[in-house]
C-alpha cells in the first residue's frame, strides 16, 4: 500500500478533558445540590441572562412571528424530510416473538424512552438544524416528554428560529438555558420538566463533557468531539467543488479536521491551491475558523488505487464521508466506517446538516468504527420477554440447574429445582454439575 501525504496535519484534534472536566464537575454538583436557583445563577454568569427560563406559549408565538414566511417554509420543508426519514427508520424496528423450543416463546419489544432532553447550540452559530434533528426523531420515536435547552443571548433571549423549530417539531418545553446548566436542568428535572432518560444534541466542549459525566445516570447519544469530514475524489471530480466542500466543513471550528483522499495528484494540487482563496472570501469569523482548521488539522493524501483510498478512509472513520468518484455503487458497498455517507457531486454534507432528512448528529473522532449517528433507534429500548409452558420450561430448568452449579451459583440452581419438583413430582432429574476434564 502506497500512501503519500501531500499535506500532513500538525495537530490531532482531541477534546481537552483536563481543566474542562473540573469546571463541569463543579457546576453539575452545584446545580444538583442547589437546584433551580443554582441553574439561574449560572445562566446569569455565563449567558448574561436573567429572563424567563421556560418559554410560555405567548413567548413562543411572539418568537415565531419574527420569522419570514420563506424561512418558516424552509424549516417546515426540512422538518418534513427529517420526519419522513425517521418514520422510515422506525419501520425497521418491529416487535416479534418466536418459539425457540416447543413451549418456550421469546420476544422483543421496542419501547421509547419516556423523557428526552435535546440541546440546540445557540452561541457562535445558532443551530436551527440541531433542534430539527433531535426533537423530530424523539417525537417520531414516541418519547413521552421532549425538552429543549438552548443558550439565550444577553438582552435578546433565544434565537426565534430555534424557538419556532423546536415548537414545530414537538417540544413540550423550551428552556432559555445554555451550556452545562442547560444539560444539568434536563438531567435533574428542573423547571417543571421530568428527569431526562436520554440527553442528545451537539455542543461545545463543556456541553460534551457534561453529557459524558452524566452518562450512566442518563443515556446520551454519543461522546462528541470536534466535527470532521473526509472527501474521496478521483480524476473525474471537480476541484472547485471539492475545495468548496472542504472549506464548508472547516468553518465549523479551529480544530475541525478535513481530509482529502485521492488517487489523482493534479486534482490534489488544484484543491490545495484553491482552498486558501475560498477561505479568504468567507466572513471574518468563518474565515478565521476555516483557516486555522486547514492550517493545523487538514490533510491531503495521495493513494495509488481506489482500494487504498477506501482503506485509508475506513482507518480515519470520518463523521462525514463524501465520494466524488466514478462507480458510486462500488464505494457504497466497499466503505464501512463513517457516520453519514454522501455519494456523488449532487449531494454534500451541508445538505445532510440542514435539510435532506438524514440526521446530522453523528460520531466524531473515529467513533464511526463502532457506532452510527443519532436516529429514532437511539430513543428506543429494545427489550426482551419470555413465557413458557411447564413442558417447555422442563429442559431449560434442567440445563439451568446444571450450568448454575458448575458456576457455583447454588441459589440460581434451586430456582430451577423448585419448578421441576412442582411441575414434575413423579420424575427424578440429574441436576448435579457435570465434570470438567483437566
Amino acid at each position: 500500500m502506497s500512501v503519500t501525504y501531500l499535506k500532513k496535519a500538525d495537530r490531532v484534534s482531541t477534546s481537552d478533558a483536563g481543566e474542562t472536566r473540573d469546571i463541569v464537575q463543579n457546576i453539575l454538583t452545584d446545580i444538583e445540590n442547589g437546584g433551580e436557583a443554582a441553574a439561574r445563577k449560572y445562566a446569569a454568569r455565563f449567558d448574561r441572562y436573567d429572563g424567563n427560563i421556560v418559554l410560555t406559549r405567548d413567548e413562543i408565538d411572539a418568537a415565531s412571528a419574527k420569522l419570514s414566511q420563506q424561512l418558516k417554509d424552509d424549516i417546515r420543508f426540512a422538518h418534513d424530510n427529517v420526519r419522513r426519514f425517521a418514520e422510515a427508520q422506525k419501520e425497521t424496528i418491529r416487535d416479534f416473538q418466536t418459539e425457540i423450543q416447543p413451549g418456550l416463546i421469546l420476544g422483543q419489544k421496542a419501547i421509547p424512552c419516556n423523557a428526552a432532553g435535546c440541546y440546540a447550540p445557540g452561541g457562535r452559530y445558532s443551530h436551527v438544524a440541531s433542534a430539527l434533528m433531535t426533537v423530530t426523531t424523539a417525537k417520531v420515536a414516541g418519547c413521552g416528554n421532549i425538552s429543549v435547552c438552548s443558550p439565550p443571548r444577553p438582552g435578546a433571549g433565544l434565537n426565534p428560529a430555534i424557538v419556532y423549530t423546536a415548537d414545530l417539531c414537538g417540544a413540550d418545553q423550551i428552556l432559555a438555558l445554555g451550556g452545562v446548566q442547560g444539560i444539568a436542568a434536563m438531567a435533574f428535572g428542573l423547571f417543571g420538566q421530568p428527569k431526562a432518560d436520554i440527553l442528545v444534541g451537539p455542543g461545545n466542549q463543556f456541553v460534551a463533557e457534561a453529557k459524558r459525566m452524566l452518562f450512566g445516570r442518563v443515556g446520551i447519544d454519543m461522546f462528541a468531539g470536534p466535527t470532521d469530514s473526509l472527501i474521496l475524489a478521483d480524476s473525474t471530480a471537480d476541484p472547485e467543488i471539492v475545495a468548496a466542500d472542504l472549506v464548508g466543513q472547516a468553518e465549523h471550528g479551529y480544530n475541525s479536521p478535513v481530509w482529502l483522499v485521492t488517487d489523482d495528484r493534479a486534482l490534489a494540487e488544484k484543491v490545495m491551491a484553491r482552498v486558501p482563496e475560498l477561505i479568504a472570501a468567507l466572513p471574518e469569523l468563518n474565515a478565521k475558523n476555516a483557516a486555522d482548521a486547514w492550517r493545523d488539522y487538514a490533510e491531503v493524501i495521495l493513494c495509488d488505487t481506489r482500494e487504498e483510498m477506501a482503506a485509508t478512509s475506513d482507518s480515519y472513520a470520518p463523521e462525514h464521508l463524501t465520494v466524488q468518484a466514478q462507480d458510486l455503487d462500488w464505494w457504497l458497498n466497499r466503505l464501512s466506517c463513517y457516520g453519514s455517507l454522501f455519494l456523488g457531486e449532487e449531494t454534500t454534507v451541508a445538505f445532510g446538516d440542514k435539510a435532506s432528512g438524514t440526521n446530522h448528529v453523528l460520531p466524531t473522532s473515529g467513533a464511526a468504527r463502532y457506532t452510527g449517528g443519532l436516529s429514532v433507534h437511539k430513543y428506543m429500548k429494545l427489550v426482551t420477554w419470555q413465557r413458557a409452558t411447564r413442558e417447555g420450561a422442563k429442559p431449560i430448568a434442567e440445563a439451568t440447574a446444571r450450568i448454575s452449579r458448575l458456576e457455583g451459583m447454588e441459589g440460581h440452581a434451586r430456582t430451577a429445582d423448585i419448578r421441576l419438583a412442582k411441575y414434575f413430582p413423579e420424575e427424578s432429574f440429574d441436576l448435579a454439575p457435570q465434570e470438567v476434564s483437566a
